[in-house]
C-alpha cells in the first residue's frame, strides 16, 4: 500500500517535534495521516522544512496565528519551506486523488496564508489550539467525516487499484493495465483526480519506494536512480539519509 514519506525532519535541530497518527479506520480510504510540527523551544535560525513530492492534499492549521489556514498541494518536485524560528503545525494528509478539486480547489504550498474561502477552517483552528492531542484527533475526525459527507473526499479507486500493486509496476503502460483502462484514459482520469499525468505520478511513486528502501522496484540500475532522487530532491540518496530522518 501507498505510505508516502510527505516531508523530512532533520535530526540535527533537537528543538524541533514531528508526530504522525493513524485515522480512524472508517476513514483510511481518504485519509492517511494526522501531522503535528512544532518546535519546543525558539531556534537560532529559521526552520527549512523539507516537503517531498508526495501527490497528496493537505489541510494545514497553524497553531500561532487561527486565521493562517488552508488546503494545499504541492507539485511534482520537493520544495524547502521556511518555517520561522518559533512554529506548531497541526496538518492532515488527504490520500492522492480524494480530494475533489472541482469543489474546492487547493492552493500551492502554503503555510503562511490567511483563509478566506468557505470551509470552516478557522474555527477548527481555534478549536484545535485549546485542545489537547486526543480531543485534537477527534476534531480532525469530525472535520474529515463533514467532507466526506458533502462529497468534497470521496476514494479513488484508480489510484487504490495503483497503489495495491506498487509492486508490479513499473511504466505508464504497467499502470493502465493495472486499472484496466487505456493509455489515454488513464492519462485524463488520473489528470483529473490528482492533479499529476500518469509519467509524473508514476516519479512520485518511485520517488516513495526509494524512501522505503526498497528503488530496485523502480529502476533499472543505481545511476539512474541516483540522478532521478537527486532531482526530486536536490540530494543524492546518502546525501538525504545523512541529512534527514524520514
Amino acid at each position: 500500500m501507498y505510505d508516502p514519506k510527505g516531508n523530512s525532519v532533520d535530526p540535527t535541530i533537537g528543538e524541533v517535534d514531528f508526530a504522525e497518527t493513524t485515522p480512524p479506520e472508517h476513514l483510511k480510504s481518504v485519509v492517511h495521516r494526522y501531522l503535528e510540527l512544532r518546535t519546543t523551544a525558539p531556534l537560532q535560525n529559521p526552520y527549512r522544512f523539507h516537503a517531498l513530492p508526495d501527490a497528496c492534499t493537505y489541510a494545514i492549521f497553524n497553531q500561532h496565528t487561527p486565521n493562517v489556514t488552508g488546503i494545499t498541494r504541492l507539485r511534482a518536485s520537493s520544495e524547502e519551506l521556511s518555517l520561522g524560528c518559533e512554529f506548531h503545525f497541526i496538518n492532515i494528509r488527504f490520500l492522492p486523488g480524494v480530494w475533489q478539486s472541482e469543489r474546492i480547489q487547493p492552493s500551492y504550498g502554503l503555510v503562511d496564508t490567511p483563509y478566506l474561502g468557505a470551509l470552516p477552517l478557522i474555527p477548527i483552528n481555534t478549536a484545535l489550539m485549546s485542545q489537547g492531542t486526543v480531543a485534537q484527533n477527534a476534531t480532525l475526525t469530525t472535520f474529515v467525516e463533514l467532507l466526506r459527507d458533502e462529497g468534497i473526499l470521496r476514494p479513488n479507486p484508480i489510484t487504490q487499484a495503483l497503489f495495491a500493486q506498487m509492486e508490479d509496476i513499473h511504466s505508464v503502460a504497467d499502470m493502465a493495465t493495472a486499472v484496466d483502462y487505456s493509455p489515454r484514459q488513464l492519462q485524463r482520469l488520473l489528470k483529473q483526480t490528482t492533479g499529476f499525468a500518469p509519467h509524473d505520478f508514476l516519479k512520485i511513486l518511485r520517488l516513495q519506494q526509494s524512501l522505503l528502501g526498497e528503488p530496485s522496484l523502480s529502476y533499472s540500475d543505481q545511476s539512474h536512480f541516483i540522478n532521478a532522487f537527486k532531482k526530486a530532491t536536490g540530494y543524492t540518496p546518502g546525501q538525504f539519509s545523512k541529512k534527514f530522518d524520514v
